[in-house]
């Protein structure tokens, strides 16, 4: 045991300078390898042992003898040697009999000296410690009672550093005793939420708030579910079908399906039949399933078209699901007034490895009583355009959103289109299937594939552009190909590729520019082939471009210039002196100097 009265640390310096004083450290960096469970050193420079054991002898290699030396210390002969005095509970030694890696306190290791052997310690296989440093040159001899060494820091200094004796470090916490009765207070104070369902322990929410999803009931089973509006994951886009759809999030997503064997995934796919997309009611409130037999908290799914159900004629699919449209009209805490849903159909031609592109819109909007209003499109912006929001486009009187091809998962053309966003430049591109008709059927139903139907006819100029009010809308420029451009007299001169160029620019105050389009028009690639040639497909592209036409106003002009006004006797102390000075006849210079100064310092001030 250690006096109170004793110093902690006595070293007598050879000579201190102003930075060397001792800088604690909890564990020397790069320490040269020394069993961390030896004791005290003497005043001799031999190691004594912390534990009862008796230690071998040891030494360190690479320190200097200047200073503090390691040297083999002496063991009483008749004590039995403790290899492993390091820590009572070795936490690392995961493998009985045998010897774990780095875990120093092994004792199925039977090294002395672990840290010679091993790069690095685990942490909790040997004691944790506190260390304070100095700079080695310092230390003539250290007289103190506490262990110290010599360590090497990572610029390859030698530190001499003492073990300050810190039982926090070392510290033990004790068992907590669980039972019965203090079992659920403990779990309710440190636990956090459960992987369990919570529908039976909380009472569900009043109503639905923004990003919560819509439970649905399916009465047939008397089950309580999710809307789900599968969406594409992977690279390949597979349907993932437990995605659901959040409430008020207006959302698009597109997928992928894959059949080895379309023959029997045809009528018994349900994804492919488009009844199970209605087939059950939704809740207009989360509360509502406390009281599933009350109809009013049921809304029911309304088909706004016939839609068959998938039939297997021959080779083909028939009446296959390949778009999904959900409407819902919400009226704030009241939830869900109506819902609606329609179906776009295709068929499938049985075949091995037959895909499907499948999309699926859920469109939300405010309760309408009139039908009238509820028609209204939702603005691109109010009144500039924002980027990234559909660029609007008007046939006779009809608003609508200008789009570009889209193809399935086998590269043809769609029926399914993309939305050309404002400010967005895009290409895209399909393989339409052309059926045997004449040459003007055939243009015509290219120029259809490639714009759209119906053919836009103007765009909108701003984002907020009333379809009643002509004024706000510019007529869209185009040319069809030209027989006679490609100097081919029994040719058929169809459009293969489709440019939307779009000229638009800022106008109004800098602080709060708006976005509006100046003109828009149409350029069509056209390609010539021979009445003789049966072409069974041909490659489309469309392509958007946006080209921005704003004319930056003239900067304003600079600050103006100052107008330096002076006293009309500021100069009479000068004139004074200099005529003094002239009738002195001395030629005094000192009036000229200063006037000289004062007027370059005022030039000065006027060119900053």
């Amino acid at each position: 045991m250690y006096t109170s009265q004793l110093v902690l640390l006595q070293v007598f310096f050879l000579m201190v300078p102003e930075g060397g004083r001792s800088q604690p450290s909890s564990s020397p960096s790069e320490a040269v390898p020394t069993p961390p469970e030896l004791g005290p050193r003497t005043q001799g420079g031999t190691l004594q042992s912390s534990s009862e054991g008796t230690e071998t002898p040891w030494t360190l290699p690479g320190i200097s003898t200047v200073g503090p030396t390691v040297v083999t210390p002496s063991a009483p002969g008749n004590r039995t040697v403790d290899l492993f005095p390091v820590l009572p509970i070795c936490i690392c030694d995961l493998t009985p009999g045998a010897c774990d890696i780095n875990c120093c306190c092994d004792r199925d290791c039977y090294l002395l000296h672990p840290r010679t052997v091993f790069s690095f310690c685990l942490p909790g296989s040997v004691r944790s410690s506190s260390w304070v440093c100095v700079d080695n040159s310092l230390i003539f001899r250290s007289n103190s009672p506490f262990p110290s060494r010599v360590f090497m820091d990572s610029n390859g200094i030698r530190q001499f550093c003492v073990h300050v004796n810190n039982s926090k470090l070392n510290y033990f916490q004790k068992f907590q005793k669980v039972n019965a009765t203090n079992f659920q207070a403990l779990a309710t104070e440190f636990g956090g939420e459960s992987f369990t369902s919570t529908f039976q322990n909380q009472s569900p929410a009043p109503f639905y708030r923004a990003g919560d999803p819509i439970l649905t009931y399916f009465p047939k089973w008397s089950v309580i579910s999710l809307l789900r509006q599968p969406a594409g994951v992977g690279a390949g886009g597979l349907c993932a079908e437990s995605n659901p759809a959040a409430f008020l999030e207006s959302k698009s997503t597109t997928c992928a399906r894959f059949f080895k064997n379309l023959a029997d995934s045809c009528t018994l796919d349900p994804s492919l039949n488009a009844a199970s997309y209605y087939n059950f009611t939704v809740l207009k409130v989360p509360r509502g399933m406390t009281d599933l037999q009350n109809m009013k908290f049921q809304v029911p799914v309304t088909l706004v078209s016939q839609a068959g159900s998938p039939l297997l004629a021959g080779n083909t699919c028939q009446n296959v699901v390949s778009q999904v449209i959900y409407e819902m009209e919400t009226n704030g805490t009241f939830g869900i007034q109506k819902v609606s849903v329609s179906f776009g159909q295709t068929n499938l031609t049985v075949e091995p490895g037959t895909s499907l592109q499948q999309h699926f819109i859920i469109r939300f909007r405010a309760f309408q009583q009139s039908t009238a209003a509820s028609l209204t499109r939702p603005r691109s912006g109010n009144p500039g355009y924002i980027v990234g929001k559909p660029l609007l486009a008007l046939t006779g009187d009809i608003s609508h959103s200008m789009s570009l091809l889209q193809s399935q998962g086998d590269g043809t053309c769609s029926v399914k289109r993309q939305e050309v966003q404002f400010g967005v430049n895009a290409i895209s591109g399909c393989k339409l299937r052309l059926k045997k008709v004449d040459c003007s059927h055939t243009q015509q139903e290219i120029y259809q594939t490639l714009h759209g139907r119906p053919r836009p006819e103007h765009v909108a100029i701003f984002g907020n552009a009333d379809p009643a009010q002509k004024g706000g809308w510019t007529k869209i420029l185009s040319r069809n190909c030209s027989v006679s451009a490609m100097h081919c007299t029994s040719c058929c001169v169809i459009p293969v590729s489709l440019e939307i160029q779009v000229l638009w620019a800022y106008i109004g105050l800098q602080s709060n520019p708006q976005a509006h389009v100046s003109g828009a028009r149409f350029l069509y690639q056209c390609q010539s082939i021979q009445d003789s040639q049966q072409v069974t497909e041909v490659s489309l592209t469309t392509v958007v471009t946006f080209v921005d036409i704003t004319q930056k106003p003239e900067p304003p002009r600079g600050q103006p210039r100052m107008d330096w006004k002076l006293p009309f006797d500021f100069f009479f102390p000068f004139k004074v002196a200099f005529s003094r000075g002239v009738y002195s006849g001395k030629g005094s210079v000192s009036p000229i100097l200063i006037l000289c100064l004062l007027l370059l310092g005022v030039l000065n001030l006027e060119t900053e």
